[in-house]
């Protein structure tokens, strides 16, 4: 999945997306019944423009359900990768918002990002979409990364 995610060969990206989603039709089965939309966790431009796509979006174009840009990453963050859980939720602390057209008002929606660490932008990207009047958001990820404890022996 990383490799997934860090890919800058947006064609070997996109197909990887494509598998994904067709190969694992679980990710299709975890919409929650009545969700309305589907909202990407954005990346900022700059490391959108490196990637050549956002991996989260690329999923979510697969869910069945319209999908929309509903939030907008206000500023450029550390990689959540590179950075300790407890560093997570402060690196991303007022890094999204809402953009200012978004139907998001009553709405159920679906917030999909590629992998779930700690949940600290997913957290985020909630909060400001129930901010802005979403009834309810729900998220999905197409994988959940296990925490690095500081004590853990690295296997290589």
């Amino acid at each position: 999945m990383r490799a997934f995610s860090m890919c800058s060969r947006c064609s070997t990206a996109r197909a990887r997306s494509t598998t994904l989603s067709s190969v694992n039709p679980n990710l299709v089965r975890a919409v929650p019944p009545g969700a309305d939309a589907v909202v990407p966790v954005p990346l900022h431009r700059s490391r959108e423009r490196a990637r050549g796509f956002n991996q989260a979006r690329s999923l979510a174009t697969h869910l069945g359900l319209p999908l929309s840009d509903a939030l907008v990453r206000t500023r450029k963050t550390e990689s959540q990768a590179d950075l300790p859980a407890e560093r997570r939720h402060a690196n991303v602390r007022g890094a999204f918002a809402a953009r200012r057209h978004a139907l998001i008002d009553g709405r159920v929606i679906v917030l999909v990002d590629d992998v779930r660490t700690t949940g600290a932008t997913l957290s985020a990207c909630a909060a400001v979409l129930l901010d802005a009047g979403a009834a309810d958001v729900r998220a999905l990820t197409a994988a959940r990364a296990p925490l690095k404890s500081a004590s853990a022996p690295v296997l290589v």
